[in-house]
C-alpha cells in the first residue's frame, strides 16, 4: 500500500503511532475540562487507539508526535541505513535540505550493503549498473545522488523551495531496498525451499 502521510482532519492515512493505515476518529480539545475550546485537536487511531495532538491554523501542525510526510522504512532495509534514515523523516517537514543531505548518506550506506565500496558513490552506480542493476533502480539511485549533492553543496536544484521532491526520495530508497534486497530474499527463500533433487537437477543441468 502507498503510505500516505498524516494531514489534518483527514479519515485515514498512516498512523504516526502504529505505522498502520487507519480510520481516525478527530475530537475538538478543552482546557481542564471546562468548555474553553483551544484550536488543537486530536486524532485517535481505530487500529492502535493512541492518539495524535494537532493545532489548527495556517498552516495546520501535528504537536505530537513530531511531524512527519516521509514513509516508515522498509523492513529490509539494513540496520547500518535505518538511524539515518529515521533523523532524515524526523526533519523533513522543517528542513528539506537537511533531510536530503541524511538521505545521501543513507544512499552511500546502501551502495556498501549492495557490496559496493561507498567511497563515491557515482562509481558505485556505475558499478553496480555493469553488474546489471535495472534502468529504473539506476536512475533512482542518481536523483537520490543529485538531489543530495545540492543539499551538501547548493547549485542548481532549489531543495528548500521544493520539499515534494525530497518527499518522494524517502519513497525511492525505499524501492529501491525492495527491489535489490526484500526480493531477491523471497525469491532466494523460495528457491531454497525446493526439493533438493530439483536443485541437484537445476545445478547439473547450469553445470555447477
Amino acid at each position: 500500500m502507498t503510505f500516505t502521510p498524516p494531514a489534518f482532519e483527514s479519515e485515514a492515512f498512516h498512523c504516526p503511532r502504529c505505522g498502520t493505515h487507519a480510520h481516525m476518529e478527530w475530537r475538538k480539545l478543552t482546557v481542564n475540562g471546562l468548555g474553553h475550546v483551544i484550536p488543537w485537536y486530536a486524532a485517535q487511531c481505530s487500529r492502535c487507539t493512541d492518539f495524535s495532538v494537532w493545532k489548527d491554523g495556517v498552516p495546520e501542525i501535528m504537536l505530537d508526535p513530531p511531524q512527519t510526510t516521509a514513509p516508515p522504512p522498509h523492513p529490509s532495509m539494513p540496520a547500518s541505513c535505518i538511524a539515518d534514515y529515521d533523523e532524515a523523516r524526523a526533519i523533513a517537514a522543517r528542513s528539506p535540505r537537511g533531510a536530503a543531505a541524511l538521505l545521501r548518506l543513507v544512499v552511500q550506506k546502501l551502495c556498501i550493503a549492495l557490496e559496493q565500496k561507498g567511497e563515491n558513490i557515482n562509481d558505485d552506480i556505475k558499478a553496480l549498473v555493469q553488474a546489471g542493476l535495472p534502468v529504473d533502480a539506476q536512475q533512482a539511485l542518481d536523483v537520490l545522488r543529485v538531489t543530495g549533492n545540492n543539499a551538501v553543496h547548493p547549485g542548481e536544484m532549489d531543495i528548500e523551495g521544493n520539499p515534494q521532491l525530497v518527499a518522494a526520495s524517502f519513497e525511492l530508497i525505499n524501492f529501491i531496498v525492495d527491489q535489490q534486497i526484500a526480493q531477491k530474499e523471497r525469491i532466494a527463500k523460495l528457491f531454497s525451499a525446493l526439493p533438493d533433487r530439483a536443485k541437484n537437477a537445476i545445478k547439473k543441468r547450469d553445470g555447477n
